[in-house]
């Protein structure tokens, strides 16, 4: 097991880089690159750093010579040998080659594209731009590499004892989390932590914590595909919003972009079966989603529920496969916003026999350091990397959270008008 407090304590980027693979991403990330490769390859997108949390002033807290070393260092990466092996030949989701060689043979050889960097108002602003395969790969160790800075700069001045402290009292908070989901029978739970996590090495030592203390039938597997890699756990995820809003940005006109949800998952349908063909529907609104999706989508194995209230989400589900002729309690729904242990506890006690559910355990368990020192410095905070723009147009996010909603005022006026959105109720944004 690693010293974390030992490394942290004596930490050297040169030494103990915040990205030590390409494959230290989401899972999801490599399944929508693969079918983005195949459909859409020569889109050119832009992706932009936004910090939700305007209080926490990034380009003040973290050295801007520190972020480009980082950075830098991630451009020079590519697969090694082992990590091609791994993702040609292993099983994901019961299926072998799951990678496709020609996709294979583009990522083997791959390399990040150049990125942006400029600071404004106490904030970095950092973009990537380039083909839709490449570019996309930057979002997830950006934001990793910018929440670990966050933890260095905070944690940089303290001594070894201290941090020996903050970290045992940090395992101590995830152990009896873990000791309150034993008592959850028949609980499904993934990790879900990679993009706000601490920092790599506390990931690792939270997903080595879930199998030890839950085991293998609880806890499912890690969307980091490093970690599963290594601790020889599965690989977990899907497919998020990025693709619709992608989709739709590239629509010619309202009756395109009324469609483009649907364009989106009928690509997917062709490359995927079985689990993942999970539908995330709060993109534009999860109502007007399912209220104007096709019969065949029904036949989906499940959904993901990813803002918005998320037992209304689930009964709104619910409520459509019955409407469809499917029974809900064949289907799987994942919860995935904003989840920590009490609210896993009541959504599974509220839905156990009446859908197949599981949770994806982000940010509080990979970050969860809230009141550990002084002015709650380490607290999580949101912060998101998304696509701005296709081909020059820009891009919209609604969401079933109004404060969740992303793009230009006129065009998200323009997208609610389409997609048949009204009232929502505001939640607070935690991550």
């Amino acid at each position: 097991m690693v010293d974390i407090a030992t490394r942290v304590h004596n930490h050297n980027w040169k030494i103990d880089p915040i990205i030590r693979s390409l494959i230290d991403t989401d899972f999801y990330k490599l399944l929508m690159c693969q079918s983005i490769f195949r459909n859409k390859r020569d889109t050119q997108v832009t992706f932009s750093l936004i910090n939700r949390t305007k209080s926490i002033r990034l380009a003040e807290l973290i050295d801007e010579g520190e972020l480009r070393e980082q950075l830098d260092h991630v451009r020079g990466l590519t697969l090694s040998r082992g990590e091609s092996t791994w993702l040609r030949g292993n099983m994901f989701y019961g299926k072998r080659a799951m990678f496709r060689s020609d996709f294979m043979e583009w990522f083997e050889t791959m390399r990040l594209p150049p990125y942006q960097l400029d600071t404004r108002d106490g904030q970095y602003e950092l973009t990537f731009e380039g083909s839709w395969p490449e570019v996309m790969l930057w979002e997830v160790p950006a934001l990793s590499i910018l929440m670990e800075l966050r933890s260095r700069a905070v944690t940089k001045d303290m001594g070894k004892f201290e941090l020996e402290v903050l970290y045992a009292r940090a395992m101590s908070r995830v152990w009896e989390k873990v000791e309150r989901l034993r008592a959850i029978d028949g609980l499904k739970l993934a990790d879900f932590g990679t993009r706000r996590r601490h920092s790599f090495l506390w990931q690792d030592w939270c997903v080595q914590a879930m199998v030890e203390g839950l085991g293998k039938d609880t806890f499912i597997g890690t969307s980091n595909c490093r970690i599963a890699m290594r601790r020889d756990i599965e690989a977990i995820g899907t497919n998020a919003h990025e693709l619709p809003m992608i989709y739709a940005a590239l629509a010619e006109d309202d009756a395109a972009l009324a469609r483009a949800p649907y364009d989106v998952l009928a690509d997917w349908h062709e490359e995927h079966d079985g689990n993942l063909r999970i539908i995330l529907p709060d993109t534009f609104g999860t109502e007007g989603f399912l209220r104007n999706a096709p019969d065949w989508l029904a036949g989906w194995t499940g959904i993901r529920i990813d803002s918005g209230d998320p037992a209304a989400g689930a009964e709104m589900a619910i409520q459509w496969w019955k409407a469809r002729g499917e029974d809900p309690r064949k289907k799987l729904v994942i919860f995935s916003d904003g989840l920590d242990v009490e609210k896993i506890e009541t959504l599974h006690r509220q839905f156990k026999g009446r859908v197949k559910a599981s949770f994806g355990w982000g940010t509080l368990l990979t970050n969860d350091f809230r009141g550990l020192v002084a002015d709650d410095r380490l607290a999580p905070f949101s912060l998101v990397c998304k696509a701005i723009s296709a081909n020059g147009r820009p891009t919209v996010k609604l969401s079933d959270n109004p404060k969740k909603a992303m793009g230009p005022a006129q065009e998200i006026a323009r997208y609610k008008r389409v997609f048949g959105v009204g009232e929502q109720a505001a939640q607070d944004v935690i991550v």
